[in-house]
């Protein structure tokens, strides 16, 4: 958002655009109450969201895909885990995983021998408000509970920090926090299944399986619902242009995520009025 609002600024040097970071939450109450006019969100919303929405303004606010992200798990740049199953992460941060009777607490649960034997594993998440924690809890835990050992950390940066300067650390984030320290594990469906690295081309392609997209949302009429609606302010019309065109999602590229598919973008200009 942040490198969206300069490069819009240079074509539209008198727009006033503010980017905060309150959270998943936060920041659909703020697009209810007219606090924000856009909302970038990692997920989509929850239906008690929309239903507010529908309730007080007699529709639901309008979501574009602008970027694909993927949730991908960082250990130390030193750690030689070959990959980690769908069924291993829910077992590992999971408080009450489904098939096992206790959790994975120990690196030698997940068959790292030496050193490693023995040494507790050291999680580091995001907070509950985070739509990344929320995606993994649906995606991986089945709506379960997190372990209460997770530390809590305010982004995914802050996450692979705390992993790269810990040698027993896994933690989870989005795939454009990536540094030196760390390395990202790959993972697999099952244990029958191929481990997948979450590379640039897996996710874009669908093979890495924790992939997504990230919407932007906007408290914007229904022409289809409501006749003579308003259209989008200008400046909002053209914000939502620049993100779709060429510079806009090369934007998307520079900070680490994939642009979204020419059909999508063909949708979405559609949709901008």
């Amino acid at each position: 958002m942040a490198l969206w609002a300069e490069g819009f600024r240079r074509y539209y040097p008198g727009a006033q655009i503010q980017v905060e970071n309150k959270g998943a939450s936060a920041s659909t109450i703020a697009l209810l109450d007219g606090t924000a006019h856009i909302t970038p969100m990692s997920r989509i919303m929850e239906e008690s969201e929309l239903a507010r929405f529908q309730t007080k303004l007699g529709y639901r606010p309008t979501a574009y895909a602008v970027a694909v992200d993927a949730l991908v798990f960082y250990v130390h740049k030193e750690n030689p885990i070959q990959g980690l199953t769908m069924e291993q992460v829910e077992e590992v941060f999971a408080k009450a995983p489904r098939y096992r009777a206790t959790p994975i607490t120990k690196w030698d649960e997940l068959d790292l021998v030496d050193h490693w034997a023995g040494a507790l594993i050291n999680l580091y998440g995001l907070p509950s408000t985070t739509a990344t924690h929320e995606f993994l809890r649906t995606k991986i835990l089945h709506d379960g509970e997190f372990k209460p050992n997770v530390k809590e950390e305010a982004n995914s940066v802050s996450v692979v920090q705390k992993v790269s300067a810990d040698p027993y650390g896994l933690g989870y984030g989005g795939s454009e926090s990536v540094a030196p320290g760390v390395r990202l594990v790959p993972l697999a469906e099952s244990e029958f299944s191929p481990y997948v690295e979450p590379t640039a081309q897996n996710i874009v392609n669908r093979r890495y399986p924790l992939r997504r997209y990230l919407y932007i949302y906007v408290n914007q009429t229904p022409r289809k619902i409501l006749k003579g609606a308003k259209p989008l302010p200008p400046v909002m019309r053209e914000f939502l242009r620049y993100v779709f065109f060429q510079e806009g999602q090369a934007e998307v590229t520079k900070n680490g995520y994939s642009p979204v598919e020419d059909w999508i973008v063909e949708k979405a200009l559609a949709k901008i009025k």
